[in-house]
């Protein structure tokens, strides 16, 4: 359990109806650098012996605590963009996956120069809770010829199927803190 951010879940996340927890003012609306810092510094210890040569993220929420552990582990961030730009090239690597928040299927996109076999690709985002973006950014590693090394995230949701979903990737999984359960508007952490 990483308790700066433990204790910031604790004081400012919320509770909402079904299994959504809020933390917009931390990590996914606003961003508070130093905790983030904090957090990229944990997951780049955790991860540091993969030896990761790329992180991958998605945008938007995962791209600030991608950005920290790729500071501490000097090594640079690609995001999945859920829009194809104009200056992308005509050749993608495109995958589709279920939005947890929408409810809808998103396109994940990344540019094939950004993405190249051979690399050694650590997997970075804020969430674990179903894990299908995560499954998708897999998918985009694996199409690309990568080798994926880890998957880190801040949250946890202990009590959905994510961790489940990814074991048979046989890579290391670690999330900073496991949530065991959201009832009755109170928040619930797992032993780590």
């Amino acid at each position: 359990m990483f308790e700066p951010l433990r204790q910031r879940i604790e004081q400012e996340s919320q509770y909402l109806n079904g299994d959504i927890l809020k933390v917009d003012s931390f990590i996914s609306h606003q961003v508070e650098p130093a905790l983030m810092d904090k957090c990229g510094q944990e997951l780049a210890k955790r991860f540091r012996d993969t030896q990761p040569t790329k992180i991958l993220t998605v945008e938007i929420s995962g791209i600030a605590p991608a950005l920290m552990t790729a500071k501490y582990l000097d090594i640079p961030v690609v995001y999945a963009r859920k829009h194809k730009p104009v200056m992308m090239p005509d050749t993608i690597y495109l995958t589709v996956a279920s939005s947890p928040h929408s409810g809808r299927m998103v396109e994940l996109i990344v540019s094939p120069e950004y993405l190249t076999p051979g690399e050694r690709v650590l997997i970075i985002d804020d969430f674990l809770s179903s894990g299908s973006t995560i499954i998708g950014l897999v998918r985009l590693a694996q199409t690309a010829g990568a080798t994926l090394v880890g998957i880190g995230t801040l949250i946890e949701k202990t009590f959905e199927s994510g961790r489940e979903n990814l074991s048979n990737l046989n890579i290391p999984v670690e999330s900073l803190v496991p949530v065991s359960a959201l009832e009755n508007g109170k928040i619930e952490f797992a032993e780590a």
